[in-house]
């Protein structure tokens, strides 16, 4: 199977109209290792022909599991305080980057240092060590960046 293992969780989508529950299975393509102060990104040995190309980009976004937030209670938050500050709006998880959420799906762009058979190497991430991977996507500015307007919550960075 590529990916490895199957995460311990099924992930449930619901269609707007219809309400039919699907199910979909994610297979982690690796995880997280951090080491003094380096910061890789350890693919299953399967996936490793998928790199092909990645040393060519600057960024890549990470897609990963906020396993350490699994829990029925912080699946079933809608709504926080962004940064954990109180002075901050109610804010809907939808609109924050919030580590609770109904599915735990986190997202971080990040500076390939090198790529080297199923190791890619980057500057940082805020995720734990040991935290699954779910995929990996070239940055792209054409297609990645964006005029973009902010609430004054984040542009005041309470």
């Amino acid at each position: 199977m590529i990916g490895g293992g199957i995460l311990p969780y099924s992930v449930t989508a619901q269609e707007s109209e219809q309400m039919t529950e699907k199910q979909f299975i994610l297979s982690p393509i690796g995880s997280v290792h951090k080491e003094n102060e380096r910061t890789t990104l350890l693919l299953n040995k399967d996936v490793e022909p998928a790199l092909r190309g990645l040393d060519e980009f600057s960024h890549v976004w990470v897609l990963w599991w906020f396993g350490r937030n699994d829990t029925q209670k912080k699946r079933s938050v809608l709504q926080v305080h962004p940064r954990r500050n109180k002075e901050n709006p109610l804010t809907g998880v939808f609109a924050c980057r919030a580590p609770v959420r109904p599915n735990l799906i986190g997202l971080t762009l990040c500076r390939v240092l090198s790529v080297t058979d199923n190791v890619v190497e980057i500057d940082k991430i805020d995720a734990f060590a040991d935290t699954p991977i779910l995929d990996l996507k070239p940055y792209i500015p054409s297609c990645d960046s964006a005029q973009a307007s902010i609430p004054d919550w984040l542009s005041n960075r309470k």
